[in-house]
């Protein structure tokens, strides 16, 4: 806590340099007081209790002045009718009357005089304080003027840091929206990869199911030579027994008919697989190639 020691006179003011700053200038004491509130409205009630002061100071000064003047005045008047009574005394008078009345005319003419010396040496004294203090206020309302400068130019300054730090913050807040659109970008190939993830998965189950039917048809391939030594013997048969059973040589045909249907059959389905496998290949590739673009996407990031 700090205890602030000032006289208000009425020549002071009070000058607010900021919504919760105010400062005044004592000449007494040469000293510029400054005071820093919480709130506009404190600020705003100390200025007006500060004029109330004031103006209880200049009404006491002016209550002062008027009662010197009236002192001053009185002084004069008693001075002008007393020669106009010494007059009438020494015209209408006998010599023993004007001595009377001469004497404490001029014992009271003494007082007065006395008074009015000083009355206008405290006036006297009270022009010189007022000078002090004209000049004090004057250094004073320089050293504000400068401190006034001092301020508007600290907040120019200011002002410049605020628009540069405005300036940097659209900047950051521009990569961030960069950032954030390159995020979504990220998330959306996240969710591509997930979907070929997915359709590789798929693509695996399909590849194993038709390994094994491939399984399958070379177990099939493998009885296909036994079937074709036991077609052989059976049209060896066949032809020694012709004449004697022609329901054996239809099934001959049939047999042999099927035989030739599961030989192309075979065919194709070597073909198929082979068409197939080339494809699987070329998806295999082009899934490596995908991994390696985004293990370089994870990279970069």
């Amino acid at each position: 806590q700090v205890i602030i020691n000032s006289t208000i006179t009425p020549n002071m003011t009070f000058t607010k340099t900021s919504q919760k700053f105010g400062q005044w200038a004592d000449s007494r004491a040469n000293t510029v007081f400054g005071l820093g509130f919480p709130s506009e409205q404190q600020l705003t009630k100390f200025a007006e209790k500060f004029q109330e002061v004031k103006e209880a100071a200049k009404l006491a000064r002016d209550r002062s002045q008027e009662k010197i003047e009236t002192s001053s005045n009185h002084s004069q008047e008693s001075g002008r009718e007393t020669p106009s009574s010494t007059r009438a005394s020494s015209v209408n008078g006998t010599d023993d009357e004007k001595a009377s009345h001469v004497g404490p005319a001029e014992a009271h003419l003494k007082a007065e005089n006395d008074k009015l010396k000083i009355a206008l040496a405290q006036s006297s004294s009270n022009v010189k304080k007022w000078e002090t203090e004209l000049q004090t206020l004057r250094e004073s309302n320089a050293r504000l003027t400068t401190a006034l400068q001092e301020s508007a130019a600290s907040i120019e300054h200011w002002k410049k840091q605020f628009s540069a730090c405005k300036d940097e913050n659209d900047q950051i807040r521009g990569k961030i929206e960069e950032l954030e659109e390159q995020c979504n970008e990220i998330n959306k190939e996240k969710e591509r990869n997930a979907q070929l993830s997915r359709r590789l998965q798929e693509l695996e189950t399909e590849l194993q199911d038709k390994e094994l039917e491939l399984e399958e048809l070379r177990k099939q391939g493998e009885i296909i030579p036994q079937l074709m030594s036991e077609c052989e013997s059976v049209s060896q048969q066949l032809q020694a027994a012709e004449k004697k059973n022609k329901d054996l040589e239809e099934k001959v045909r049939t047999l042999r008919t099927e035989v030739e249907e599961s030989k192309h059959r075979q065919t194709n389905l070597k073909t198929e697989l082979k068409n197939f496998l080339d494809v699987l290949d070329g998806k295999i590739d082009e899934l490596h190639d995908f991994r390696q673009g985004l293990s370089k996407l994870g990279i970069d990031n």
